[in-house]
């Protein structure tokens, strides 16, 4: 694939706290041109932020559909920081079906911290009203979505759906193999991770990344790193207990138990995994991790506790207790601009299905756990358009 306007032409489904400080960031680090603090990587193939641009959106939300894309980030309910205030974008954000994105549990909160569901687009949740679900409707949204990515030229979509939209998820990642469009997928609906799904990617000829996003420096990495470093230096690891309590749609979805199973075993992979690629039983550990409430008052703000137990030498008491304060969506962002430009140096070089390594890096259920330093030098042999012996297997046939 040859890109003359060195631009990666980029949708957004889901336009929340994430899109927002993802917008921003990109916009941000564009006029900041020789800014690279705060970026995992500066230069992927040749990609730095300035060459992502957002093309268009997808919401249910009556306050951010039909708004350009820089008034849209800022609607509620919203509630991240804004560390950038100049955002331009006039990317148009159009109406989607709602189909499971939204858990009913919302109805009970106050509108500026839930989603409100256009009313046109009401008869289209599945989860409020399966007898007068729409699915007339649900095939004109379709083509909507259809023609607006073709019209668009869209070549990476962005999943930030609500945690738990498995139907709504599976329904973008067709449109995306019908349109030969790269998913990233930063939610934990089991996509790049699924055999049968990749399948369907490598038969379209096209790159993917997922599933469910990592943070920069956020849980999931320090809880990586932490049970690393306990088997690098020797320890038995008795117990690792993460909990995390936030205030922002992400944290109120969650309180729908529901929806939560996807995330638990996702949160509890990146722990599990570490003793997997060991080869070390998990049968007398205790491993734990996932949300545990929403306060509103916290917003963004995400604040996470981690307790390790383990076992050192002669079987002596080691007890580690820690605090991790972050602003969850801009503790995102970074690593969404990676995996933006990941995906898209990939289509260039003709792999197909789930990228290993940097779906590795950037999210916490990938199709092959690795340890950090692996997936690491994936990363950088794809960001300097080497192959490797994972990515020579990938190249489409």
């Amino acid at each position: 694939m040859h890109n003359p306007e060195n631009k990666i032409k980029v949708a957004i489904l889901g336009v929340g706290n994430c899109a927002s400080s993802l917008v921003q960031g990109v916009e941000y680090y564009t006029k900041n041109n020789e800014q690279k603090s705060g970026l995992m990587t500066d230069d992927i193939g040749g990609y730095r932020a300035k060459n992502i641009v957002f093309v268009c959106g997808f919401e249910i939300d009556e306050r951010k559909i039909g708004q350009p894309l820089k008034a849209a980030i800022l609607a509620k309910p919203n509630c991240t920081i804004i560390l950038n205030d100049d955002v331009t974008t006039e990317a148009p954000i159009y109406r989607s079906p709602v189909l499971d994105g939204v858990s009913p549990l919302m109805e009970a909160y106050p509108e500026a911290n839930r989603f409100v569901i256009k009313e046109e687009l009401r008869n289209t949740d599945l989860l409020k009203d399966t007898v007068s679900y729409d699915k007339e409707l649900v095939a004109t949204l379709r083509s909507e979505i259809v023609s607006r990515l073709k019209e668009h030229q869209v070549e990476v979509l962005i999943n930030y759906l609500p945690v738990g939209s498995q139907l709504a998820t599976e329904f973008y990642a067709e449109i995306c193999i019908e349109l030969g469009i790269s998913l990233v997928n930063c939610i934990p609906v089991f996509i790049a991770s699924d055999p049968v799904w990749e399948q369907k990617f490598i038969d379209a000829g096209i790159p993917i990344i997922g599933d469910d996003m990592r943070s920069q420096f956020g849980a999931s990495i320090v809880s990586q790193m932490l049970q690393e470093l306990a088997f690098e230096r020797g320890h038995h690891v008795k117990a690792h207990i993460q909990r995390n309590v936030g205030g922002n749609t992400d944290f109120l979805n969650m309180e729908d138990k529901n929806r939560l199973k996807s995330k638990k075993i996702s949160k509890e992979n990146v722990i599990r995994a570490q003793n997997d690629i060991r080869g070390i039983s998990t049968e007398n550990s205790f491993l734990h991790a996932g949300p545990s409430e929403y306060i509103p008052y916290y917003g963004d703000n995400k604040v996470a506790n981690f307790r390790l137990e383990l076992e050192g030498f002669m079987g002596a008491p080691v007890i580690f207790d820690a605090q991790l304060s972050v602003q969850d969506s801009p503790n995102s962002a970074g690593v969404v601009i990676d995996a933006i430009r990941y995906v898209y140096v990939a289509r260039e070089l003709g792999l197909v299905g789930a990228l290993r390594g940097p779906s590795a890096s950037t999210q916490k259920t990938p199709p092959q756990q690795m340890m950090f330093s692996d997936a690491i030098l994936e990363c950088h042999a794809l960001a300097n358009r080497e192959l490797t012996a994972s990515t020579r297997k990938q190249l489409k046939k």
